[in-house]
């Protein structure tokens, strides 16, 4: 695999990482046996690059992840994120210095190590200055505790804030077929400062895998049941998009996975893709992306199928926290 610099001077990862959060949360039942099989076998497929939270669970995933890599933390650029509070009734922003501060010790623990290549801010508090959160987690980096700093959803004044109290390494967030939402003052932003892209959900949290037919293939207490993309019209107009991807992919000789997969990686060599998958067998499927060559005319015409407007319906119920 052709590595990728995060930042400017941040680790050298795999052009795809993966996600863990599937393996514990939203997404119906969660199989941690399989979550363990999945991420010890993208170690040994050479995937270095693992991302988790500490709401995921909450808590669970970065026990999990913390289990997995057990013996092979060198193999590993480890990421994980604070920000979002479900110790409380609900979730909550939170991006208070104190919190900060008890944030990292807490997720060093779950995770089994003495420090994390990668933390994040996972939602910027709306009550807080980012400079402030910033502060106190580059008083982390300065204890040895993370080697590099991240935000997720950000909005491009946010970053640059940001990334004026210390160096932002990655910005995480959503990039898709269906989810270009960044592209313009966000993605120039960071291009500008040197920041990569780590973008999750490269799959639309599954559905352009071809996977599902209708709301009803959602397994119970799956939290794309309640998302206003797989609801109503809104599915039916993305399950056409989805039909064009896989045609296209057919023509290939791809798999719709690879496809979608392909078209992030061709966006540049500033990008990253974490597919969360909780299978060996998608793990695998999803790894010959690296093998589909997209030709310019390929991604003119997947600019086509999937404009920057394609996708019917908001990415969550509550958009509020997103891109502040």
């Amino acid at each position: 695999m052709n590595a990728r610099t995060l930042g400017t001077d941040g680790p050298t990862v795999t052009p795809l990482g993966l996600g863990c959060m599937g393996m514990s949360d939203f997404y119906g039942s969660p199989d941690e046996q399989a979550g363990i099989d999945t991420i010890q076998r993208a170690l040994d497929l050479g995937v270095n690059l693992l991302d988790t939270a500490d709401m995921y669970g909450p808590h669970t995933n970065e026990r999990l992840v913390g289990r997995a890599i057990d013996g092979r933390r060198d193999d590993v650029v480890l990421a994980t994120k604070f920000g979002i509070d479900r110790n409380g009734d609900g979730r909550a922003i939170n991006g208070r210095p104190d919190y900060v501060r008890s944030s990292i010790h807490d997720s060093l623990e779950r995770l089994g190590v003495d420090h994390v290549d990668l933390w994040y801010q996972h939602r910027v508090d709306p009550d807080v200055p980012v400079e402030e959160t910033w502060g106190a987690m580059a008083e982390q980096v300065e204890a040895g505790k993370v080697r590099f700093l991240g935000i997720s959803e950000a909005a491009a004044d946010t970053v640059r804030r940001a990334h004026a109290t210390h160096p932002v390494t990655a910005l995480q967030t959503e990039y898709s077929l269906w989810s270009r939402d960044i592209e313009g003052e966000i993605l120039d932003t960071i291009r500008e400062l040197g920041i990569t892209l780590v973008g999750y959900a490269p799959l639309g949290r599954g559905f352009l895998t071809g996977r599902f037919e209708s709301p009803s293939d959602f397994p119970d207490g799956d939290w794309r049941a309640d998302s206003p993309r797989f609801q109503g019209d809104n599915f039916d107009r993305n399950l056409d998009l989805v039909r064009a991807v896989e045609a296209f992919a057919d023509e290939r000789g791809a798999s719709p996975a690879q496809v979608a997969l392909a078209w992030v990686l061709h966006e540049g060599d500033d990008v990253v893709a974490i597919p969360g998958t909780t299978s060996v067998h998608h793990l695998q499927d999803n790894m010959g992306a690296l093998d589909v060559e997209l030709s310019a005319e390929d991604l003119a015409r997947l600019d086509e199928i999937a404009p920057h407007d394609a996708a019917a319906g908001d990415r969550y119920s509550d958009m509020s926290s997103v891109g502040i």
